[in-house]
């Protein structure tokens, strides 16, 4: 055991970035891990925004997570606008200036007196952690995300729920698709990784998956719905990532009225759709299903995954093994340098086993 290690009595944990299932397993397990080490355990609410409001360090108690192994979200709160590294302060001419305020949290965190962090979060917030560690900030990274992209983790927990969720929509659209003979296209999410998009996709028999990784033609898309109709269903069911696009072109971009106008990723259902419509001359209808991807209660995987990850962070703590992320190798969950951990990340290979089932079974890609 580490000399630091050795002086821990007091941990904080956070949550940043998206939400996903299984956060609250997360903290639940890391409170009563730390706090059966004899160990005093606060959350930061909303990343590590809580650290500069008056309420937002809170104790962490048994009562505290009591519970919450099976509920959606965090009770801790998250935000994608909490990044210490880049904090959006507004001037006087209202203008709004990123600064860095990293070296704020550092000290406020020794101020309360706190020996290490546990950080929950995906691409972004883990690269935070990992930037902090740089600076001797003593942290131990959990990763989160609903898009399975962490290439250190065979999977991050929230994932498989997302999964299952978006499996579920994509089997309620077959009836109504069928019903009225139309083209149903789904939008999941996936930014730059498709494995939402595949794994549902395949499991819910789309007829169609576009994903980010496989860039598609419009002309072998739409031959694929075609065949659809020609062959007897008389209906086709498209799922696409939000981040997919047609070869040769960029991912579609969403314009957002939020204090100003911005972009942002999101529309290719909306867009497939009307192009689809106009070419077969088949009605199609879009489905965005968003943010019911992040929702409600985590599976029973995630929930074991979660709690594995939180008592095993705990452990590292404990261990002096700061400046590293829990993964899971199975048939164990173990430690990665987190700058190992953001490195680089995890996208669905083109040839893998799980696209060539795909194909093999008649699904298209919209590239052959």
């Amino acid at each position: 055991m580490s000399p630091h290690a050795a002086t821990v009595v007091k941990i904080a944990i956070n949550t940043g970035g998206g939400d996903a299932p299984g956060l609250n397993a997360v903290i639940r397990a890391a409170v009563l891990s730390a706090t059966n080490l004899g160990w005093t355990v606060y959350g930061i609410r909303r990343g590590y925004q809580g650290l500069f409001e008056e309420d937002g360090v809170i104790p962490l108690t048994r009562d505290s997570v009591r519970g919450i192994t099976h509920i959606g979200g965090t009770i801790l709160g998250t935000t994608n606008r909490g990044n210490p590294l880049r904090w959006p302060v507004e001037k006087e001419d209202g203008t709004v200036e990123l600064v860095d305020r990293s070296d704020e949290v550092i000290e406020e965190f020794q101020r309360r007196g706190l020996g290490a962090l546990i950080a929950i979060g995906g691409d972004g917030s883990l690269q935070i952690a990992s930037a902090l560690s740089d600076k001797g900030f003593p942290v131990v990274g959990v990763p989160k995300t609903i898009d399975n992209d962490l290439a250190a983790t065979q999977v991050t927990f929230g994932f498989h729920t997302a999964v299952a969720t978006a499996t579920d929509a994509i089997g309620r659209l077959h009836s109504t698709a069928e019903s009225h003979n139309r083209v149903m296209v789904v939008e999941l999410m996936g930014r730059t990784a498709g494995w939402i998009a595949l794994f549902a996709g395949v499991a819910g028999t789309a007829d169609v998956i576009l994903i980010p990784e496989i860039p598609y033609n419009l002309d072998k898309l739409c031959a694929k719905i075609e065949e659809r109709y020609e062959t007897g269903p008389g209906f086709a069911i498209v799922v696409a990532a939000e981040g997919a696009f047609e070869a040769g072109g960029s991912p579609t971009l969403q314009e957002q009225a939020r204090g100003g106008a911005s972009s942002r990723l999101g529309g290719i259902a909306e867009k497939l759709a009307r192009q689809i419509e106009e070419r077969t001359g088949h009605e199609t209808r879009s489905l965005v299903l968003g943010h019911l991807q992040r929702g409600g209660e985590p599976i029973a995987y995630d929930r074991l995954l979660a709690l594995r990850f939180g008592s095993t962070a705990v452990e590292l703590v404990r261990d002096g093994c700061l400046g590293c992320m829990v993964a899971l190798a199975p048939p164990k969950v173990l430690a990665v340098p987190l700058a190992e951990a953001i490195a680089k990340l995890k996208l669905v290979p083109p040839d893998g086993d799980l696209v060539r089932t795909a194909k093999n079974i008649g699904v298209s890609f919209g590239d052959e």
